[in-house]
């Protein structure tokens, strides 16, 4: 299984890429990251259709859409883990992680995506996210592989 990360938004040096390069080393699976920005002006209602646009011509043939959206579901990283597998497993598909912008995705993004994942109810800037969003995949690694990363209940 491969994942990919499509991120509307560009990290820059810093710790948001460093700690992101933490875990994406430490995960049994190959994992990429892809920076993705609208530069043109336009309405905020518009410029999340646009940006969506991007991210959905860059998901890899075949893979599982599944976009980060404070609609989506909440999992625990046990109930992640478990989604992962079942993505891998079952579907024996990869999976594209999809990081909208400020603006949020737009409709047809939403409608196109196998899954909507959030990563709770608070509001995260979208660079935040995607460290966020490895950490819980290797997490998920974690708990699958029986490692001791995860100390859940």
């Amino acid at each position: 299984m491969k994942l990919t990360i499509l991120s509307i938004g560009r990290a820059r040096k810093g710790p948001v890429p460093e700690l992101f390069e933490t875990y994406r080393r430490r995960l049994p699976w190959p994992m990429e990251i892809r920076e993705f920005e609208v530069k043109r002006a336009m309405p905020e209602a518009r410029r999340g259709e646009a940006e969506g646009a991007l991210l959905l011509d860059a998901v890899p043939a075949g893979a599982h859409v599944a976009a980060l959206d404070g609609r989506g579901t909440a999992y625990e990283s046990e109930d992640f883990a478990r989604w992962i597998r079942k993505v891998e497993t079952v579907e024996q598909r990869d999976i594209a992680f999809l990081i909208g912008g400020a603006s949020g995705h737009g409709e047809a993004l939403r409608d196109r995506a196998d899954s909507l994942l959030s990563l709770g109810p608070p509001t995260w800037p979208h660079l935040l996210v995607r460290v966020l969003l490895a950490e819980q995949i290797y997490r998920a690694s974690s708990i699958l592989s029986g490692h001791p990363y995860h100390k859940g209940d």
